[in-house]
Formats: structure tokens, sequence, C-alpha cells
């Protein structure tokens, strides 16, 4: 049954979302591969290190430390004796609900995402040098971080997969695939687990582990059981505010225009003012700390600053927001889209939340009027007028938007993985 629409809301999203039946032998063989820093150059950063259940799939942070980092979420510091070269130039992005099929675009950027017209189902930054064998655009997802020197890979020469990474081997048997899946499959019960797979042929290929994370995150963190998907399923009423809030969300406000769906996206781009915070993103010979967003992939002028639409799902649980985090405080980034301009020429460096590394120059772009010139120039969104109680109201359905069973997690962190790596 299709909710009835409130009084002055736009149409409505249908929950129809779509999800594969999970294998659970293959969903608990990903959970373990989550957890173990074995799929990092140094062994010392797994997949939840920057996406953990203890802050909703993400690290609590605006931009994280990856390698040469210790600790978990805002409590990570330098490690004195391996310290990161940068801080992660974006957000760590939530996880929930990437396994169903609407989710066609990845990354901030968009980098990754599905094309019906390419052979392999999808384009990514590496082309026609992809491996093959994945079973969808997440699993394809999860071979790019390990190849990041600055989240997992480590730096130059200190280990074997960043120096295959640094030489620009990725694929064939001396590529950081190989690497790492040679690992895996030293490890017995990893070498159990795979062979009771389906389709699984030994050796392993980095695909047979990314099809395994992206079929636990798919599993883990489905979330579409908010009062928010009640409330479309079965017309489950919301509480008063929220219900005040939905109406301005899909009405007035015109937030539903972008964060539209089941889930509060429209897989596309849009600049909206962020201020720019952190290193940037940057190739190693660039000089610059911008991050132009969308442009980086496409080339287009048009599509500078742009980046993807978040998916609102358990948002009021996952701060800092934005593509650098620039904002801590849910509030404020609602805020920030009502007067976009304003709020990117007023910003001030205490709404982010950085851990500590030293010579860091965080805030060095807030202070280029240049560079503030063109992120304002390229603003899409118009200015909304709300009064505080109706931003009460929106604030209310954003958090009608948690999925309580998600943001635990169905299966949890395990106590120990098959590396006897420590687990995080």
């Amino acid at each position: 049954m299709a909710a009835g629409l409130p009084a002055g809301s736009g149409p409505l999203p249908k929950a129809d979302a779509q999800f594969a039946a999970p294998d659970m032998a293959q969903v608990r063989l990903g959970q373990l591969l989550f957890y173990d820093p074995i799929l990092s150059g140094n062994r010392t950063v797994s997949c939840a290190t920057c996406h953990h259940p203890r802050f909703a799939t993400s690290d609590g942070v605006s931009l994280g430390l990856g390698d040469g980092g210790t600790g978990l979420g805002p409590e990570r510091r330098s490690d004195p004796h391996n310290p990161p070269e940068q801080r992660i130039p974006r957000n760590a992005p939530a996880l929930f609900n990437l396994g169903a099929s609407q989710f066609r675009t990845l990354f901030h950027d968009g980098r990754l995402e599905v094309d019906d017209a390419d052979p392999m189902g999808f384009r990514t930054p590496l082309g026609a040098d992809m491996e093959q064998g994945f079973e969808g655009v997440l699993s394809a997802q999860t071979m790019f971080p390990v190849l990041s020197p600055d989240e997992m890979a480590g730096h130059y020469s200190e280990n074997d997969v960043a120096q295959a990474v640094r030489q620009g081997f990725y694929t064939g048997p001396n590529g950081a695939w190989a690497i790492l899946s040679a690992r895996v499959a030293t490890i017995p019960e990893y070498q159990r687990g795979f062979a009771a797979l389906d389709g699984t042929q030994i050796p392993l290929h980095f695909s047979d582990i990314s099809n395994a994370i992206a079929a636990f995150m798919a599993f883990e963190w489905r979330a579409d059981d908010s009062p928010f998907d009640r409330y479309l399923r079965d017309e489950t009423p919301l509480p008063a505010q929220a219900a005040k809030g939905l109406e301005l969300f899909y009405g007035a406000a015109g937030c539903g225009t972008c964060h539209s769906g089941q889930f509060q996206t429209d897989q596309n781009f849009h600049a909206i003012g962020l201020p720019q915070i952190g290193p940037g993103k940057a190739a190693r010979f660039e000089r610059h700390k911008r991050d132009e967003g969308r442009m980086r992939v496409t080339g287009a002028p048009q599509d500078a600053y742009r980046f993807r639409t978040p998916s609102l799902r358990n948002v009021a649980h996952t701060a800092p927001y934005g593509h650098n985090g620039a904002y801590g405080d849910l509030r404020a980034m609602v805020r920030h889209h009502l007067t976009p301009e304003t709020a990117l020429r007023g910003y001030t460096p205490d709404q982010a939340m950085l851990p500590a590394l030293d010579g860091a120059e965080d805030f060095s772009n807030l202070y280029d009027d240049a560079e503030t010139d063109r992120i304002a120039a390229a603003i899409e969104l118009p200015p909304v007028s709300l009064t505080e109680p109706e931003l009460d109201a929106i604030l209310a359905f954003l958090n009608s938007l948690s999925d309580p069973v998600s943001l635990k997690g169905r299966l949890g962190v395990p106590e120990q993985v098959p590396s006897g790596l420590p687990v995080e």
C-alpha cells in the first residue's frame, strides 16, 4: 500500500528497494575479511578502520587517518613511528543499503558507476585494466581502498603492496591485488571458506575476496525498516513533528528534489558550496589543495565542485557531513543548504572534526578568496527560508530515517579473524 501524500508535499517515493538474496556462507566469509587487517599493505588497517559500526559505518571524523594511524574513530592518532603523509582527502561515506539495486554510482565523485554498455557492466578509473569476476558494482568498489596509499596500501616501498601500487602494478601476477589474494589464500580458514563457495576457484582472485566483502556489507547494513519506510509501506503514522518535517522535505523546502527515492538520493551530482578543508583531491605531483569533485572524472567544467547526493538513511548518526565532513552537526549542515553561499563565506574551522596530524594545513583554502569565489560561483541550490520550528521539524523527519537493526548490524564485529591480527 502506498503512503498517502501529506498536505503540501510532492510525490513520495515507493518502498520498492530490491536486494539480492544473501548467500550466508559468503556473507560470513565477507564479515571476517571486512574486519581483517590482512588486506592492508602493512597489515594494520582493515575496511572497518574507516567504516565501523560504532560510528554508523563511517569513522566519526571529517577526514580520517588510514595507514599510519592508530586507534579508532575520533580517538585515532598519528603513529609517531610511521605517520601518515596526509589525511584521507574525503569523508568516509556510510555503507547503508549499498546492496540495493538502486545504487548504481559509488564514491563522492561517481568514478565507479554502472554502465550497461560496458562489457564489464560498469566504468572504473582503471578502465580495461580492471580485473574481472565481480558480482556487482559494490564488489568492484571494494577493490580500490586497498590500492590507496593513504587508506590501506601504505607509502612508497614500505611493503610489497605499496611497492606494486607505486609502480602502477594493480593487475596481473605481480600486481597489488594478486599479492593480497595470495596472502589470504595461505590462511587455512580462508582456504576452506572459499573452497566451500560455489563457483570459487583456487588460486583466489581478488574479485572473490571483494564479492564476499560486498555480500557482507549488503546483508549487514541493509536499512529499509525505519519509521519512514513503514510509513511508505503501510501508512504507519510518523510522530507529528516528523510528519510536518516530511511535508516540508518533499514540499516547500525542496529537499526531495535531489534527495529523492526511498533512500533519499537521486544518484546525481550537485554543487552545494561546501568549503574546502583538508588536503584536497589531487595527484601526488599536483600542488593544489582543492577538490573539484565530479570534474576530476568527466573533465567537464560544468561538473566543477559537484559531488554525489548522499543517501540520508541513518543520517542522524553519520556525522560529520559533506564530501569532506565540513560540518560535525546535522543542524548546521541543513542550515548550509538553506543559504549556501552565506554559509560558505562564513564557515569557521571549529565546525570540522579532525584528528591531530602534524604539519597538516587543513584550512589554508578557507582564506583563499579566489578559491572561495570559484566554489560560490558553482552553487546550484537556491536560497530557502525556514523558521526555527520548521528546521526542527525537518530534523525530526531526518531522525525518522533511522533503522535500529542496521545501526547495530546483523552479525556484528567478530571476536577474532583468521589472520590472527588484532580486530579493531
